[in-house]
């Protein structure tokens, strides 16, 4: 019994079959990047966030735009506009598909990029036991409720971190205006008082006279 079960998990694990591609890089107008998918029928997983724009007082909500391309160039998906995104397809071809980022803001934004492909090695197999395939598809739930989960905290973690960004410059900037605005009421009250002085220095003068 031992030894079956050590023998099905070893089969599962077999399965299961992922290229997992991370990156965070800096965009300043156009960036393309290109992940190969070995097998038809593949699923893939895409996420992006914009993490910061470099520039010390701009934390304006500037999107992105992002153009998914498959093998021979035709086109799979497009997102315009975006400072975050999640997508999955199916590769209904295998090979380099193409994911191109667009900037458009005159600032550098940099980007947390995700892509996972998945495959089930059994699909190559044809297993004729029918016995097997309600347990492939709990496998293939599974694996698509694990990628989900690790996308997801991955997205959370990455907009945590554009969060605490855009909080960092937003509390510089506050500290700014109110840098500004204790010089101007200073200078208000300097030149208040100067004037105040001249009143009475000339009012002082008249009643001399």
């Amino acid at each position: 019994m031992m030894i079956h079960t050590i023998l099905t998990i070893a089969v599962v694990s077999s399965l299961l079959i992922s290229d997992v591609v991370g990156i965070r890089f800096v965009i300043d107008r156009e960036e393309c990047l290109s992940v190969n998918v070995d097998y038809e029928g593949d699923t893939v997983y895409v996420s992006f966030v914009v993490i910061k724009a470099e520039s010390p007082w701009h934390f304006a909500e500037d999107g992105i735009d992002l153009v998914i391309k498959g093998p021979s160039g035709e086109h799979l998906y497009d997102t315009y506009d975006k400072t975050s995104e999640k997508y999955e397809f199916i590769a209904h071809q295998k090979g380099l598909h193409h994911f191109c980022f667009t900037n458009k803001s005159p600032y550098h934004e940099t980007v947390d990029f995700d892509v996972q492909v998945g495959h089930f090695a059994y699909h190559d197999q044809h297993a004729k036991d029918e016995h097997f395939k309600p347990l492939f598809d709990q496998i293939s739930k599974l694996e698509e409720a694990l990628y989900n989960i690790q996308f997801e905290q991955h997205w959370l973690q990455a907009e945590n971190d554009r969060q605490a960004i855009v909080n960092e410059k937003m509390g510089k900037r506050a500290i700014h205006k109110a840098l500004v605005e204790s010089a101007a009421l200073i200078g208000a009250s300097v030149l208040q008082c100067y004037l105040l002085q001249r009143l009475f220095e000339r009012k002082l003068g008249i009643s001399r006279v």
